[in-house]
């Protein structure tokens, strides 16, 4: 299984980025992890991913809490399927992004600086992989 988190806008805030960029580090014991910015203007991620369950992070979406986030990583995991995390820039994701998620998942229904949203999601890939694999880190 492969993690892909892609990101729409440049990342300025080094503290979010050095913390994001860090829980994807701990998560690659586990899994390959990749994040990276996106051009908004070229990017069927359908395309790129055939088979992968596509996350799409929309204030809209559905909320998972952090057992349930940890139970679809293990069904994708069990079926072999990359997971791949989509978050939008401050305008949020483009209109013609949501019809290709697999599904819309929401961190909160408050607004966050998408860098911190992006920390958050990087943590909650720490958790859930840790929770999987009985590591201590998130009791």
């Amino acid at each position: 299984m492969r993690i892909f988190v892609y990101f729409v806008g440049k990342p300025r805030d080094e503290h979010a980025n050095a913390m994001a960029a860090e829980f994807l580090k701990r998560t690659s014991r586990w899994a390959k992890c990749e994040m990276r910015e996106v051009d908004p203007r070229r990017q069927d991620f359908r395309e790129k991913h055939p088979t992968a369950a596509i996350l799409m992070l929309d204030p809209a979406g559905r909320r998972w809490d952090s057992a349930e986030f940890a139970a679809r990583l293990r069904g994708w995991e069990d079926e072999a399927r990359d997971a791949v995390f989509v978050l939008g820039g401050h305008d949020g994701l483009p209109g013609s992004w949501k019809e290709k998620a697999s599904e819309l998942l929401s961190l909160s229904p408050m607004t966050f600086p998408h860098e911190l949203a992006r920390a958050m999601l990087a943590e909650q890939i720490y958790r859930a992989f840790a929770t999987l694999r009985g590591h201590p880190y998130p009791r």
